[in-house]
């Protein structure tokens, strides 16, 4: 569905480019493939289950990015356009990117011995550039909450939110299956409702951007193709590099015993 909107928005004619939506599809349609190959190709061996959700991780922090261009170029409030923040936003995304890979691969190798303090650093790792990348969208939400906004984007924006959160709770939790061990091993389990959560919380936000970008055309200066496609490059250049030094800080993986 992604990759159709991808397409369908490359295949357009009568609008100027917008880059940064088109980079926001792009991830969109990345990260839901790592994802997919993670679970597919990580039972090979051991070291290809770290390599392939090393890759998974990284995907998702493209995705935040992605997020956050989009958020830049159509979602900020039109008084905070132009300001220091608006300026700084997207560096500090790209920060959060490497920051998020890093710290994300980095909890792979405390699981053994230390799996709570994985699974928190795993968690923060996601968490915190979603927190900093909706700041101006909870600044549109709180503005509406006080009174009427005649923004048509909002409800889902908070549908999106809704969903964002939904998603953080499940893989927290790991709920159904702590309720009834063994019922939900194969159909039903926390991981599988989160990538349900995670995607309908991203068809919403594309909607709501793809909305608000069409009510605000005009008032915000969209960026252009080459500071897009930097923002992307670096983020991309950093995580392929955070990805080979977590491989080769790896242990060999034992040898099969012959029979």
């Amino acid at each position: 569905y992604f990759a159709w909107a991808l397409v369908g928005r490359l295949r357009g004619r009568e609008d100027p480019p917008a880059w940064p939506l088109l980079a926001y599809l792009l991830s969109c349609c990345i990260y839901p493939l790592a994802s997919s190959c993670a679970h597919t190709f990580s039972t090979m061996s051991t070291r290809a289950r770290h390599i392939c959700y090393f890759f998974d991780y990284a995907a998702l922090s493209m995705y935040s990015l992605g997020s956050a261009l989009a958020y830049s170029a159509y979602v900020f409030p039109l008084e905070w356009v132009g300001t220091t923040f608006h300026h700084c936003y997207v560096p500090v995304a790209v920060l959060n990117t490497i920051i998020s890979t890093s710290l994300s691969c980095y909890s792979r190798f405390l699981e053994l011995e230390r799996p709570r303090l994985s699974k928190a650093s795993r968690t923060l790792a996601f968490v915190y550039p979603y927190l900093f990348d909706s700041i101006p969208l909870f600044y549109r939400l709180c503005l509406c909450a006080r009174g009427g906004c005649p923004d048509g984007s909002i409800l889902l924006h908070c549908s999106h939110t809704g969903w964002a959160f939904l998603t953080c709770f499940i893989f927290a939790t790991h709920l159904p299956e702590r309720w009834a061990p063994g019922t939900f091993d194969y159909i039903g389990h926390s991981h599988q409702v989160f990538h349900v959560c995670g995607i309908l919380g991203t068809h919403f936000q594309m909607e709501a951007i793809l909305l608000d970008m069409a009510e605000r055309a005009g008032p915000v200066l969209v960026p252009s193709c080459l500071q897009t496609l930097c923002s992307l490059g670096l983020s991309v250049a950093a995580s392929l590099a955070i990805i080979a030094l977590c491989s080769l800080a790896l242990p060999p993986s034992p040898e099969p015993q012959p029979r």
